[in-house]
């Protein structure tokens, strides 16, 4: 999906897709870069930490900010 395509932002929630042993869970994007966004996980069991996931994983915005 392009970012054109999720609308993303900085300060929305997304959904991130399950990869390893890491099961989907919500990110709130900070920034927005060419391959990835940054931010913050908010459920999972990274739950509070700072990630930068492929924009390839976002599956969905969930709410916008």
């Amino acid at each position: 999906m392009t970012e054109q395509t999720l609308r993303l932002t900085p300060g929305c929630t997304v959904v991130i897709a399950a990869f390893d042993d890491v099961p989907e869970h919500h990110f709130q994007v900070e920034e927005i870069l060419d391959d990835c966004v940054t931010g913050i996980a908010l459920t999972g069991p990274f739950a509070g930490d700072y990630g930068e996931p492929e924009l390839a994983l976002i599956l969905r915005v969930v709410s916008q900010d």
